[in-house]
């Protein structure tokens, strides 16, 4: 007994499915959402609020306290002593550099006044007080 249809009928598809790119580029877009505040910020600060404007300064480095007392310098952990070395190196190699202090709004004065102890002896003069806006 013979067939009657033919095996290599098969016809090709020349549409590309467009539903699994959707869908892949929703995820993709749902993951940058959600990890772009988590890389903005990499030192867990809670940041007391205030009225400021922004700064645009290209030669920045940036100076943290949280509220377990860790110092880091451009979220590098470091000591007292050797970001006053630091601090004198950015004082020596480029004047202009800005200097953001950001410290967490549950710690006493007296902390974030040895970290302006530190740049004040080693001549910073740009510093800038990192609150969170209003």
């Amino acid at each position: 007994m013979a067939r009657r249809t033919s095996l290599v009928s098969l016809n090709q598809i020349s549409d590309i499915n467009m539903t699994p790119l959707m869908d892949l580029t929703f995820i993709l877009l749902i993951t940058f959402i959600i990890t772009f505040p988590l890389i903005e910020q990499g030192i867990a600060i809670n940041l007391p609020k205030g009225k400021a404007t922004e700064m645009s300064n290209p030669q920045t480095r940036s100076i943290s306290l949280n509220k377990e007392r860790k110092l880091y310098l451009d979220n590098a952990p470091v000591s007292p002593e050797e970001l006053a070395a630091a601090m004198q190196e950015v004082s020596r190699s480029d004047p202009n550099t800005t200097i953001y202090v950001r410290a967490d709004r549950t710690l006493p004065y007296g902390e974030v006044v040895d970290i302006m102890k530190i740049l004040n002896d080693a001549s910073i003069t740009r510093m800038a007080l990192v609150t969170e806006a209003d």
